[in-house]
């Protein structure tokens, strides 16, 4: 039974009301925050009357020795409170934002979110900042009824309690605490038949000292009017022996009404742990005694079982069987005591008559005194009788003793922990050392915002993607005109055989404009501009190759050409059109510089001449490629693009920001632009899909199976293909 009492809830919640385990001591740390129970300069006493602000942390510091300061944030008005008293959630209101406020130790806190009373453990208190908080009180009692509980030696009666957690002091609390619990409730359920039965002789007391107050003043008054009564009169014999009579026949009536309330009390009731000894009334027959006292012992053996068993179960039958087995006694024994009490009763009437006839012969005056002074006597007695049970009650209470005895109190000697703990914590470490490196590699996953494949590009935008540029280790962006056979020239034929679906057909042999733009700078726009330009020149077009990009020119570079005159000095009417145009040293390319930097850029892009000089452009050469300045951070990508017919926007793997691409989405569903595609530049296939990806991506550009054979590549050899040498070279026979 014990046992389960300790493992019960109802047991739990008396343990953690008593020790208001529901408020939680946090000391902060560096890495982790701590359990403060009874490690912090102060203790909080929380009114369990009122609601309290509940899962909340708020800031404790102390200030001095006789101050504090309190503290919390609060994003709305209204918050989550619970009353611990009426165990049921509330809302509280709090002060909106942050709250500060300054107490003294020992106040009274009442707040509405907060009614506590916080208090200085020592007379010399140390300063800093602790947390406190109200925590979820359910969960709270359901953490300690899982208290661990042997019999040691196995079938004996000692139990041996245990609980782990991580804070040893309150573990040693808890366990010291249950014990006493339930060491009070065994001594109250053992002194349950006493208090009860005190509670009766005090209830009683109360209504006949009352009765023996108004006797006394009726005496006294009665005494006051009449001056004539001799103390012949005041002790006469009549007196004397119809005192003894009402005595006797209250005594009586006291006994029948207990037996009236106790045969009631049976039919009527199934609790019998609270019946009232027969022995207040002054019933001193052994077999009801005994009875009564049977019939409380089973009941409270029925109300223990009660803990452990269902309510089905074989051993309430039995003890119901006992329980009105007695009661059918005490049945028998109340009809029987009642019959003898009876007769009892009438002799004494018939005895008080014979004394009261006497009376009536004396005069009426000292009728009425010898009534009140008898009225006086028996309130006296029965007043006295009754102090005297009350006496006996609380003798036999004092005398009883739990049959919960506590051995040995919990302690700290100095100890911790278990191996089970430590295999807890090795786990644990392995748990973390697992969870450090997919957690980093999940926080890079979702910090990688930079686009890494054709495949991003695919999901990132509904923008045609028209070519993929590889990855080539050259001195110079020249790469078509110095390596004609490269993957990378190869991917620029193929961006070039895609274009010409991007044009209107039925112009299909005039002259075609193409801008390449990007989101940023660095992407690839230059190196594309000039080798697609190339592109076209060895293909037997004539092509023209403009600078627009009046913020940084980088074209002159690459050709090894002066920028002293260029767009910018025809834009501002400086120089005429035919002295920007020169010749890129390759046969139908010509070049225009970009220029001198101007210092509004933006404003000669869109002036009217620029406008018509792209045109005049358009009507001297067959293919005319713009450089651009980027789309993604100036607009004069923008106005040059109306004079486009078709629009290359450059992505760069592992540069390009996946964000960048929201701003030409964007654009392109405006249509602010037309026939925009995108050119996958500086893609490294090794790293990323194999050999071999995007065949169709302009006829490849890695140094996959097809290239092979076909393209002059750099010589790549591996590991593998060097070791064979070596072997081939020490093996080989000699001649």
């Amino acid at each position: 039974t014990a046992i389960v009492q300790f493992k019960s809830r109802t047991h739990a919640e008396q343990v953690v009301d008593e020790l208001q385990f529901y408020i939680n001591y946090i000391k902060e740390g560096d890495y982790y925050n701590t359990d403060a129970y009874k490690k912090t300069p102060f203790y909080i006493y929380a009114d369990s009357s009122k609601a309290q602000l509940s899962g909340k942390n708020i800031r404790i510091k102390v200030l001095d020795q006789e101050r504090f300061e309190l503290s919390s944030n609060f994003s709305s008005s209204t918050v989550s409170g619970y009353h611990y008293g009426l165990k049921k959630s509330q809302t509280v209101t709090v002060p909106e934002g942050e709250w500060k406020k300054q107490f003294k130790f020992g106040d009274s806190i009442q707040l509405p979110f907060l009614n506590v009373i916080i208090d200085k453990r020592t007379e010399s208190i140390k300063t800093g900042e602790w947390l406190f908080n109200f925590g979820n009180y359910w969960g709270t009692v359901n953490k300690y009824k899982s208290i661990a509980i042997r019999q040691e030696p196995s079938g004996s009666s000692i139990l041996l309690l245990s609980l782990s957690g991580g804070n040893k002091q309150r573990l040693i609390d808890y366990i010291n605490t249950s014990s006493v619990i339930l060491e009070r409730g065994e001594l109250e359920r053992k002194n349950k038949f006493a208090v009860s039965t005190i509670k009766y002789i005090d209830s009683s007391l109360v209504v006949q000292e009352k009765a023996l107050k108004k006797s006394e003043q009726d005496l006294e008054d009665f005494k006051d009017k009449s001056q004539m009564l001799d103390a012949v009169t005041q002790n006469s014999d009549f007196n004397v022996k119809l005192t003894e009579f009402e005595i006797q026949k209250r005594g009586i009536q006291n006994k029948l009404n207990y037996y009236d309330n106790l045969n009631n009390y049976l039919l009527n009731k199934t609790d019998y742990t609270v019946i009232q000894a027969p022995s207040v009334v002054g019933i001193e027959e052994g077999s009801i005694s005994a009875a009564v006292s049977r019939l409380i012992q089973l009941s409270e053996e029925r109300k223990r079982r009660e803990f452990a068993m269902r309510a089905d179960a074989p051993v309430f039958r039995e003890l119901d069987r006992d329980i009105n087995a007695v009661k059918d006694v005490i049945y028998e024994n109340i009809t029987s005591s009642k019959s003898l009490l009876n007769r009892e009763l009438s002799i004494l009437y018939g005895q008080i008559g014979k004394v009261e006839a006497l009376i009536k012969k004396l005069p009426k005056e000292q009728q009425e005194f010898l009534k009140i002074q008898r009225q006086f006597d028996v309130n006296q007695s029965t007043y006295n009788l009754y102090m005297a049970k009350r006496t006996e009650a609380e003798l036999v209470r004092a005398a009883n003793v739990s049959d919960v005895y506590v051995i040995d109190e919990a302690k700290d000697t100095g100890g911790g922990g278990t191996s089970r703990d430590s295999n807890i914590n090795y786990l644990m470490a392995l748990l973390i050392g697992l969870a450090i490196p997919v957690t980093l590699a999940f926080i890079l996953t979702i910090l990688d915002n930079y686009v890494h494949s054709p495949k991003d590009v695919e999901k990132l935008s509904k923008i045609p993607l028209i070519g993929v540029v590889g990855k080539m280790d050259h001195p110079t962006n020249l790469i078509v005109k110095d390596k004609p056979k490269s993957t990378i020239a190869e991917s620029f034929r193929g961006i070039r055989s895609s274009l010409h679906f991007l044009y209107n057909q039925e112009s299909l042999h005039g002259s075609r404009t193409i801008m390449v733009t990007s989101s940023v700078s660095g992407e690839g726009k230059t190196f594309t501009s000039i080798n697609l330009a190339t592109v076209f020149a060895l293909s037997g077009k004539r092509t023209l190759l403009v600078g627009l990009d009046l913020r940084k020119p980088k074209i002159f570079d690459d050709f090894e050409i002066d920028n002293d005159l260029g767009v910018s000095n025809y834009l501002v009417n400086d120089c005429s059109l035919n002295e920007i145009i020169r010749s890129a040293g390759i046969e139908n390319l010509d070049i225009a510089l970009s220029g001198p930097v101007p210092p509004n850029p933006s404003e000669l892009i869109m002036s009217k001449r620029a406008g018509e000089m792209i045109e005049q452009f358009k009507k001297d050469y067959d293919y005319v490629i713009l450089d651009t300045p980027p789309l993604g951070l100036v607009a004069d990508a923008l106005e040059i693009a109306k004079h486009a017919d078709a629009t290359l926007y450059m992505i760069r793997q592992e540069y390009t920001r996946k964000a960048m691409l929201d701003v030409v989405n964007e654009k392109y569903n405006r249509k602010e632009i037309d026939n925009l595609s995108f050119v996958f530049n500086y893609f490294n296939e090794r790293g990323k899909y194999g050999y071999g990806y995007g065949y169709g991506y302009g006829y490849g550009y890695g140094y996959g199976a097809y290239g092979n054979g076909y393209h002059e590549n750099e010589n790549r050899n591996s590991y593998l293909s060097i070791m064979k040498k070596w072997f081939k070279s020490i093996f080989k026979p000699k001649a």
